[in-house]
């Protein structure tokens, strides 16, 4: 039971990773490879911080704004530099690996014996694991239902049209380039966020704890796409929170028929790989049963 309350939680802290990156692979269509750096950095920053005396919350927010100024730059490159869209998030990625080197002035760093935003008496009064639950269900709530209100604005309705069709969006006065960085800076400004709170959690960041963090990402967003189909733009934001709480569940799942730990990021590309399948498999049943319902009648 514990490993399934575990699950849960860390299921909704990390979906602020997939909240984070729909923003540019689904609504702007921005293949953002920054977030590989930006995970690590906002857990970088945030237990720099916090080792050095600072209030665990000043330290997220700090985590926060760090995240948005790598969304920053990769936007700037993207649309001043006109450097491809992959390229300009790998260049920011791998820039970031010193930057948070510099940061942390070694590989990791504990937060042992620490304050977190998970040391206060009310969290610690809970039940083993339900602290995440808690913290991840408040976060996930508040982030939620700002970008429901953020994209029903004016403002929101331009940030879309700017990823359904830029040159239309153009014409009638949008300013694209301004939505992409803005769209990077909110998105990467997530995914620090939640690296801030995966190494609270955890208690300690690791400079290397950024890889194959994407994949996580768009396990959250297909999984949820998969399982519950046709939805509305704010339905999918919520679809993505109970995607990755699938997913987590999923790996729980695999790692209990004996796998290792160290198959985790080879388990998550194979359960990415199936679950983006399954739409093209749906179609080739269907095929198959029109061809099957065709010969019976033809007959």
């Amino acid at each position: 039971m514990n490993l399934i309350v575990s699950s849960i939680g860390q299921g909704l802290l990390w979906a602020l990773l997939g909240l984070g990156l729909y923003l540019t692979f689904r609504i702007l269509n921005f293949a953002d490879m920054t977030v590989e750096g930006t995970f690590p950095l906002g857990a970088a920053v945030a237990v720099t911080a916090i080792s050095r005396g600072v209030d665990p919350y000043i330290a997220t927010f700090l985590a926060l704004l760090a995240g948005m100024t790598a969304g920053l730059v990769t936007g700037l490159l993207y649309t001043k530099g006109k450097i491809p869209v992959l390229l300009a998030g790998i260049l920011t990625m791998t820039g970031i690996y010193s930057v948070n080197l510099r940061i942390m002035g070694k590989s990791n760093i504990s937060l042992l014996g620490k304050k977190t935003i998970f040391s206060n008496t009310f969290l610690e009064s809970l039940p083993q694991y339900f602290d995440s639950i808690v913290v991840g269900i408040i976060v996930i709530a508040i982030i939620t239902i700002l970008l429901i209100f953020f994209l029903n604005t004016d403002y929101g309705q331009g940030f879309i049209a700017t990823g359904d069709n830029p040159t239309m969006a153009r014409s009638i006065g949008i300013h694209t380039d301004s939505m992409v960085i803005v769209g990077l800076m909110v998105s990467n400004g997530l995914v620090a966020v939640c690296g801030s709170l995966i190494a609270q959690s955890n208690g300690y960041a690791d400079i290397n704890m950024g890889i194959g963090t994407i994949v996580i990402a768009l396990a959250s967003i297909i999984i949820g796409e998969v399982v519950f189909g046709e939805l509305s733009l704010n339905q999918r934001l919520v679809a993505i929170t109970l995607g990755s709480i699938i997913y987590r569940l999923i790996l729980l799942a695999v790692l209990q028929l004996g796998f290792s730990t160290n198959d985790l990021n080879l388990i998550s590309s194979i359960v990415l790989a199936i679950c983006m399948m399954i739409p093209q498999l749906e179609n080739m049943f269907h095929l198959k049963k029109t061809f099957v319902k065709g010969g019976r009648a033809n007959d």
